[in-house]
């Protein structure tokens, strides 16, 4: 009777293991996207909204580049060689970087969104072997967001670009031509005629604050020679020609559920709102934010009153307490520092030093993962002479792999 009451289910008990729990996470993959689309479609905007929003890694050519050569790496050393010498950066040397930064330790534990590769340019690899490197990716793309425009309102979105000379910044026609901004004051007048109004407050505010109203800043801006119509249209023909089949190969083979295409023609963030949406309706959505604080014990008291993680789930200390678990993985024991606190997955770990601090943010998942790092058991073996003390220690430290 007794077993039988036993194996009946408790409507009360805790079903969810937080240990499984926090295991599953770590072991799953970040999500990882790809942006793709014709030239000036707006790939790069929406991947580093995705990016920026989503806490995903960016990655792009000259975001890679500039990143590079702003840390000094090995392959930014290369760069700055090159364009001192006057010499543009090979398409090698650019997709080798990509490459380095999709398996970098910060992707591993974020993700990705890439924008720009597959590239046209078959200077290094053929836009094929481009996309068999994407197949073969450890971590291959969950998603495929492919923008979608015509031809014709591309190539005048493109022959619209002008460019500020000394900020470097490009603006698009609905941003300094004067009469597509008044035309579109207008049509916001006649559809927000209840909100009058406030609407012609925050125009006026608009207007003060935006330096693009003011002629002498428009009369600054220049058109660039790849923005130019004929130009526009050559590139969009050398995309369909080298391009177009072999991405639409590649769209043929993904899961359908997890193919997003989206109209060119909305702006950015509608764009951006639309795969919103799509992406908080699928299951990969994992997102990890650390938290840095200045007193752990402080700390506790202040988080434990008013910022709950959720209804009654406090912050806590992780399993380690204050020593710091990047130092315990290399097999020694160091107290961390309270100023080098850090949270994740509703506990606190404690850094011993900043550069333990930037490993452990750069991806936590080798230091919480099995084997997880535990301090070093100690063991003391006494007794009476001749009763097999060391014996006893070469057999323990034989099996556990100690020293005596």
């Amino acid at each position: 009777m007794a077993s039988q009451e036993e194996n009946q289910p408790q409507p009360f008990a805790d079903i969810f293991d937080e240990d499984e729990a926090e295991k599953s996470f770590l072991l799953s993959k970040p999500t990882c996207l790809i942006v793709l689309g014709k030239p000036g479609s707006g790939k790069k905007t929406l991947a580093r909204k995705l990016a920026q929003i989503w806490k995903c890694i960016f990655i792009e050519a000259l975001e890679v580049i500039q990143t590079n050569i702003h840390e000094e790496t090995e392959y930014g050393l290369k760069c700055q060689e090159l364009l001192f010498k006057g010499q543009s950066i090979s398409e090698e040397l650019v997709t080798e970087m990509i490459l380095k930064k999709i398996e970098s330790p910060e992707v591993a534990h974020y993700g990705y969104v890439l924008s720009g590769f597959p590239s046209p340019s078959e200077e290094y690899m053929t836009v094929s072997q481009q996309i068999e490197k994407i197949k073969n990716l450890k971590l291959k793309p969950d998603f495929l967001i492919n923008i979608k425009c015509s031809d014709y309102d591309l190539c005048q979105r493109i022959s619209g670009q002008r460019q500020h000379p000394d900020s470097g910044q490009v603006y698009q026609r609905n941003q300094w031509d004067p009469d597509v901004i008044e035309k579109r004051k207008k049509e916001k007048d006649q559809h927000e005629e209840e909100n009058e109004e406030d609407d012609e407050e925050q125009e006026e505010e608009e207007t003060a604050e935006d330096p693009l109203t003011m002629s002498e800043f428009l009369h600054q801006l220049v058109q660039r020679p790849e923005d130019t119509l004929e130009n526009a249209k050559e590139r969009v023909g050398t995309y369909k020609d080298i391009m177009l089949h072999p991405l639409e190969d590649l769209m043929a083979e993904q899961d359908y559920q997890y193919l997003i295409e989206l109209d060119g023609n909305q702006q950015p963030d509608d764009l951006f709102v639309a795969k919103n949406k799509a992406y908080v309706a699928s299951d990969k959505n994992y997102i990890c934010c650390y938290c840095c604080f200045n007193k752990q014990d402080e700390l506790f008291r202040v988080l434990s009153s008013y910022e709950l993680i959720a209804h009654r789930y406090r912050w806590r200390r992780s399993r380690w307490g204050q020593a710091c678990p990047v130092a315990l993985k290399e097999g020694d024991i160091i107290m961390g520092n309270p100023d080098l606190a850090v949270s994740f997955l509703g506990k606190m770990y404690v850094l011993s030093s900043p550069e333990a601090l930037k490993t452990f943010m750069l991806n936590p998942r080798p230091y919480l993962l099995p084997p997880m790092p535990l301090p070093p058991c100690k063991v003391l073996v006494f007794g009476p002479p001749f009763s097999g003390r060391t014996t006893i220690c070469n057999l323990i430290a034989h099996k556990y792999k100690g020293k005596v």
